[in-house]
């Protein structure tokens, strides 16, 4: 049973720093294509990252363009969400999901197994 375990999040101040880990099990990290999507109250859930098998390949949403970096660890079954410069509309639940197939962007209906989320809050 594949299972995700997302961590990372809390509360900062604008400009601040996050940096989310997801450990998969069951499963080889480096069957997956690895994704970071994130839902605010009363909104859509809406993708932020996305990182293919290999190495370089990664598509982010606009908003977080230069800000947050995507990175997987195929040894250690983990991958990151580096979060820099956040703003109070990063406010959100992030979730990590595991897929089978790469698209930029992401759709959420390609991804079979997600974490539970965690909370990540940016104050102004």
């Amino acid at each position: 049973q594949v299972q995700l375990v997302d961590s990372g999040g809390g509360l900062v101040q604008s400009g601040g720093s996050l940096r989310l880990s997801c450990v998969i099990s069951g499963r080889s990290l480096g069957d997956y294509v690895m994704a970071w999507f994130r839902q605010a109250p009363g909104k859509e859930r809406e993708f932020v990252a996305v990182h293919g098998r290999g190495r370089d390949t990664t598509y982010y949403r606009d908003a977080v363009k230069g800000r947050f970096t995507i990175s997987r660890d195929n040894a250690k079954n983990t991958v990151y969400l580096q979060m820099n410069s956040l703003k109070p509309e990063d406010t959100a639940r992030y979730f990590c999901a595991a897929g089978g197939l790469f698209s930029a962007p992401p759709r959420a209906r390609d991804y079979e197994h997600w974490g539970q989320g965690t909370q990540v809050t940016v104050s102004s």
